[in-house]
């Protein structure tokens, strides 16, 4: 059993020290977020992770560097609680100055020593300071206690685990998985404002990127400066417009410049004809699409929603091609056996409703091993394919009914739907990439909050070292 035990008055001297170390993660973040009534915790990446502390700087950026340094805070309180003195210690009061960015993904080092000790009143006064990996001081200051004078040694209390239903949870964990990886070097297109800019310096702070922007030099740099975005350091490649950015990034790809794509300010349809031209673009074997991650409070997975983005109205080879696309997707993040519903107004096959008789073929292709790697079941409707209850209710014997991981939809509509529902309405959090073509591509809307940028690069960056140990050719 993990015991901790304090130091009591009398058994103090000056000089005596205590570290700790810990790394800064975004669910860490989101909690700390909440817990001080940030009205949008998720999206507190951008500024704890990228704003400096320096005259001028925004209110909102002043307020998300406010939350990351208050989370650096609470690492001295533990210490003065736990272990110098520890168990018994009250704590009289803190000053602290905040110099440097706390940033997310930062390990940070936590110092307490004894400056200065009162025997007559009890008092200690102690300083205080926070050093990031570099060994630079993010946060410095003096703290003053009530020592304790009766011995107390105690189990440590552990804390509750987060249930996997809580609010951003599963995006927390796959970021924290993906920044093990290898950075994914991105090509983003025509990122010439402070949005896509911003979401690709973010991603790339996170370590999920290594951005190369790909468009007219001046603009970039334009939005770089009204943004107070720092380019140091960041690679350019001069394109003249919006068409030849995206050709640019689709050539360095096959230069072998780059393993991924993010749309910047342009429209989709410009990115896709580049990513889809028949003699220089990405195209492979696979039909293109689209793949939303949602995380739902509430739910006790990753809800995966396609095509909610590129396939107006697939026929059979293009919806078999979804599937592929989104049960590779779900099995690169760590899903061994992804559950796929093919969602439809009933669950019962009938002429009248076509979209029954393309879930029924789907779901003979999969038993005839056209369709490989997960759980296949269809037509459901939408709680057929979420709710135990529902599944229940209607005497439906299946292993996918009511467990659904995948939610395909028959066309882009409902798709796009059926996520923005959940997103405006279940308040899940929400990311996206294209899967299909020879790299995964980031299909940023401007409605994305920096965060949900930063999920889909996880997303981008997972499923390009999981794809590296397989065959391009996605047949």
């Amino acid at each position: 059993m993990d015991m901790i035990e304090n130091r009591t008055i009398d058994e103090l001297a000056v000089g005596d020290v205590a570290e700790s170390e810990r790394v800064l993660t975004r669910q860490d973040m989101a909690l700390f977020a909440t817990a001080a009534a940030d009205v949008n915790p998720l999206d507190v990446g951008r500024g704890a992770a990228n704003s400096p502390v320096e005259e001028g700087a925004g209110d909102t950026d002043g307020l998300h560097q406010g939350i990351a340094h208050g989370w650096a805070g609470t690492l001295i309180s533990s210490i003065l609680l736990s272990k110098l003195p520890g168990p018994g210690t009250t704590q009289l009061g803190q000053t602290l100055r905040f110099l440097k960015p706390v940033r997310i993904g930062e390990r940070i080092r936590t110092r307490v020593t004894v400056a200065a000790i009162d025997a007559g009143n009890g008092t200690v006064r102690l300083e205080c300071a926070c050093l990031n990996q570099a060994g630079e001081a993010v946060v410095s200051g003096v703290a003053e206690v009530l020592a304790p004078v009766r011995k107390i040694r105690r189990a440590r209390a552990s804390l509750p685990a987060r249930p996997k239903s809580a609010h951003g949870v599963r995006f927390a964990a796959l970021v924290d998985r993906a920044r093990e990886l290898d950075p994914l070097i991105t090509a983003i297109v025509h990122p010439c404002d402070d949005l896509s800019l911003g979401g690709a310096l973010a991603a790339r702070d996170e370590g999920m990127i290594t951005p190369v922007l790909v468009g007219p030099a001046a603009k970039i740099e334009a939005a770089a400066k009204g943004a107070g975005l720092d380019l140091t350091g960041v690679e350019i490649v001069d394109a003249p417009h919006s068409h030849a950015a995206a050709e640019t990034a689709v050539a360095l790809v096959h230069e072998g410049r780059a393993g991924a794509l993010m749309k910047g300010k342009l429209h989709t349809d410009e990115l896709l004809m580049a990513v889809l031209d028949k003699t220089r673009g990405l195209r492979t074997e696979r039909r293109l699409s689209h793949v939303f991650a949602l995380d739902v409070p509430g739910q006790d997975r990753t809800l995966f929603v396609t095509d909610a983005a590129i396939n107006i109205s697939p026929d059979l080879d293009a919806l078999a091609d979804i599937v592929r696309n989104a049960i590779d997707m779900t099995i690169a993040i760590g899903v061994e056996v992804p559950k796929v519903a093919l969602l439809s107004a009933v669950e019962t096959v009938t002429g009248k409703l076509p979209s029954t008789l393309l879930a029924a073929a789907i779901c003979k292709m999969h038993d005839r091993g056209q369709i490989t790697g997960g759980k296949i079941d269809g037509p459901l409707a939408f709680d057929n394919a979420i709710s135990p209850a529902a599944v229940a209710a209607k005497g439906i014997v299946s292993d996918v009914a009511g467990h659904a991981d995948i939610l395909v939809t028959p066309n882009l509509e409902s798709g796009n739907m059926i996520a923005k529902q959940l997103i405006h309405l279940a308040g899940a959090s929400s990311a996206g990439i294209a899967l299909g073509a020879r790299v995964p591509i980031m299909l940023t809307s401007r409605s994305d909050t920096v965060d949900a940028r930063i999920v889909s690069a996880a997303l981008a960056k997972v499923f390009y070292h999981w794809r590296r140990l397989r065959p391009l050719g996605l047949g």
